[in-house]
C-alpha cells in the first residue's frame, strides 16, 4: 500500500499494546508500512506480528509484559524509552472482556477488566506524557475505544465501564496536553468479523441486543483489520498526521467510530 508522504512515520518509534493479534497486529503492520518502528507489547508470543511487520519492510521490537501487573505497567514506558530511545507514539489497544449477567458479575471480573482496559491505558499515557513534556518534545496517543463507549451492551458490565472511561480519559488528556505538544485521540471499532461467531441469525440477534434497536443496513464490510483504509491503517497513519488542510496541527480529541455504517461517522473522510 502506498503511503502519502505527509502520513510518513519514518524515524518514529511507536508503542502498540496488545500487538500479538487482531486490531493491534493490524495497527502494527500499518505503522510499518508508513515507515515507523513498532514496539509491540503483549503478554504472549508476537512472532506472527513480527513476521508481518518485517514483510511490510518495517522493524518490530517485542516487549513482553502483562498489563494486569501494576508494577510492570508502571515501569514499561520508561524502560522502553531508556532502551530504545525517545518514543513518538503510543497506541493503547490492549483489552480483555468478561461476560456475565449484571446480577451475577463478580468483583474479580470487574477488577480484571478495569485494570487492563482502563488503568493501564491511563498510567501508560501518564508515563508517556511525562517523558514528552520533560523533554519538550511532541507525541501522539491513540486510544482504542469501542462502540460500547457510546452504547450499553449486554452482559459486559466491566467492559462497557472501561470503554466509557477510555473515552473520558481521552477527552481529559486531550484538553490537558493539547498545549504541551501531545495529541490524544481515540477510535471506536465495532466487532471484527473474526469475532462474530455463530450463525447469521445469531449475529443479527447480537447486533439487535447490543444496539438496542434493529440494525441499519451496513455500508461496508464487517471490520476486516487488513482492509485498505480501515481502522488500523487510519490509526497508524494518523499518529503523525493530525493536521488541517492549512498544515496546522489539529486539535486533539477526535473520536472516530468504525462501525461500517450502523452509526455512520468518520472524522477522516
Amino acid at each position: 500500500m502506498s503511503v502519502p508522504s505527509r502520513f510518513s512515520l519514518a524515524g518514529r518509534r511507536v508503542v502498540v499494546t496488545g500487538a500479538n493479534t487482531g486490531i493491534g497486529q493490524g495497527i502494527a503492520v500499518s505503522i510499518a508500512r508508513a515507515g515507523g518502528t513498532v514496539i509491540g507489547v503483549g503478554r504472549s508470543a508476537m512472532d506472527e506480528t513480527e513476521k508481518k511487520v518485517t514483510d511490510a519492510g518495517g522493524t518490530f521490537i517485542p516487549a513482553h509484559a502483562d498489563l494486569a501487573d501494576r508494577e510492570a505497567t508502571r515501569s514499561l514506558i520508561d524502560g522502553l524509552w531508556n532502551a530504545h530511545g525517545p518514543l513518538q507514539g503510543l497506541v493503547n489497544n490492549a483489552g480483555i472482556i468478561r461476560r456475565a449477567d449484571a446480577v451475577d458479575f463478580t468483583e474479580a471480573d470487574w477488577d480484571d477488566v478495569l485494570d487492563v482496559n482502563l488503568r493501564s491505558l491511563f498510567f501508560l499515557s501518564q508515563a508517556f506524557g511525562r517523558r514528552i513534556i520533560a523533554e519538550e518534545s511532541r507525541g501522539k496517543i491513540v486510544n482504542i475505544a469501542s462502540l460500547l463507549s457510546f452504547q450499553g451492551g449486554i452482559r459486559v458490565a466491566s467492559y462497557t465501564a472501561s470503554k466509557h472511561g477510555a473515552l473520558g480519559i481521552t477527552r481529559l488528556l486531550a484538553c490537558e496536553w493539547a498545549a504541551k505538544g501531545i495529541n490524544v485521540n481515540a477510535v471506536a471499532p465495532r466487532l471484527r468479523r473474526d469475532q462474530q461467531h455463530g450463525s447469521t441469525a445469531r449475529r443479527r440477534k447480537t447486533q439487535r441486543l447490543h444496539s438496542g434497536t434493529y440494525p441499519r443496513r451496513a455500508l461496508g464490510h464487517a471490520g476486516r483489520h487488513r482492509r485498505c483504509g480501515g481502522l488500523p491503517a487510519r490509526t497508524g497513519l494518523r499518529l503523525h498526521a493530525w493536521r488541517r488542510r492549512s498544515g496546522r496541527r489539529r486539535l486533539a480529541r477526535q473520536i472516530g467510530e468504525e462501525d461500517d455504517g450502523y452509526e455512520t461517522f468518520c472524522p477522516w473522510r
